[in-house]
């Protein structure tokens, strides 16, 4: 893709800049202030070219925006993508403190109109140190005032929406169902547990070794990376990067549900229009991975306490059903249903604050 392709975004900003001593790229897209502040976590990833970072920034943005009015929560939309010159694990510390400062610089510059937490190789140290230099991040660790990590109940949502799809797909509880969660990080690998625990046998797969090993000594069965697609269950939760499910995927996917954490997990809308003509029951990611923009914008937004947050992470299974019968009565497929339900809880919100 080139830059002008890149560019050409309906989106409301774009925000580059590009540090020569460190190498890394840096991106922030506003994608929608309607509602509030637009806010997004930060990723930080390599990427073959800048138009890449541009484009994976944007769709990330757009799915915030979704995400915020799907859980009626007063934010907008927004990203950030830093496009890091090497893999993060091989970037020194000194080198990660001027990336971060030059990343919070930005963010202040846009005077709290974007408001970002952690994501992709970012975490709640990471904010902390963002927070030295600008106020509008979320994330912070508990010691620095901040709400700690939203990992968990990024999980506990996505595995009541992995409940409630099952439950519509007619195949009961989780109790005795096969479950292949890809990718075992912070979310992941709680949801692996949350799923155990609720009776499912667990495939696992990662591109650690160390996290596969030590879901094995737990009783899970690993599967090999290159045969993650293709190999038979009843519920695939995608938990790593997004765009898993391509045209080509769709057509032999094998299993019933598609219920995972990752963001932008369908790569194009043919891919949904096929899961859907081919009886898979897709939880739409905005709608099942809102648990940790609910934690963060909830605790330190909101003021909520932890137990109003868990319990509207455990509502996010009520939201999908309403998700699924707008799919059944319109007879769409659940991502433009879940699209619909967000555009009219957004409108809601829009109308009750006009007239407030």
């Amino acid at each position: 893709m080139s830059i002008d392709s890149a560019l050409y975004w309906d989106g409301e900003m774009t925000v580059t800049r590009f540090d020569r001593e460190t190498g890394a790229h840096f991106v922030i897209r506003l994608d929608s202030t309607q509602l509030g502040p637009a806010a997004g976590g930060t990723r930080a990833a390599q990427y073959s070219q800048l138009a890449d970072a541009l484009t994976d920034a944007g769709k990330l943005a757009g799915a915030m925006t979704l995400k915020m009015a799907v859980s009626n929560l007063p934010m907008g939309g927004g990203k950030s993508v830093i496009a890091l010159p090497a893999p993060r694990h091989s970037i020194d510390p000194s080198t990660w403190a001027r990336i971060l400062r030059i990343h919070a610089e930005n963010i202040d510059k846009l005077s709290g109109n974007y408001w970002t937490g952690p994501d992709v190789n970012t975490n709640s140290a990471d904010m902390d140190t963002l927070n030295d230099t600008t106020e509008f991040v979320f994330g912070r660790s508990l010691e620095r005032g901040g709400a700690g990590s939203s990992a968990f109940t990024t999980a506990v949502g996505v595995f009541e929406a992995m409940k409630a799809t099952v439950a519509h797909r007619g195949l009961g509880s989780l109790d005795g169902l096969t479950v292949l969660v890809q990718g075992l990080g912070a979310v992941g690998g709680s949801l692996a547990s949350l799923a155990a625990e609720a009776g499912a046998q667990l495939l696992v797969a990662d591109t650690d070794a160390e996290r596969v090993a030590h879901a094995v000594a737990l009783g899970h069965t690993a599967v090999a990376l290159d045969d993650v697609l293709s190999t038979p269950c009843d519920v695939f939760a995608p938990c790593a990067m997004g765009g898993v499910i391509t045209t080509e995927v769709a057509r032999t996917l094998d299993c019933s549900v598609v219920a995972g954490a990752a963001n932008n997990v369908i790569a194009d809308e043919a891919a949904s229009d096929i899961l859907h003509a081919r009886g898979i029951l897709y939880a739409p990611d905005f709608v099942a991975n809102a648990g940790g923009a609910i934690h963060l914008v909830g605790r330190e937004v909101l003021g909520w306490s932890e137990s109003v947050v868990h319990e509207r992470a455990v509502a996010i299974g009520d939201t999908l059903n309403q998700v699924f019968e707008i799919s059944d009565n319109d007879g769409v497929t659940p991502d433009e249903a879940a699209r619909t339900l967000a555009g009219r809880r957004a409108r809601e919100a829009s109308t009750t604050t006009a007239t407030a």
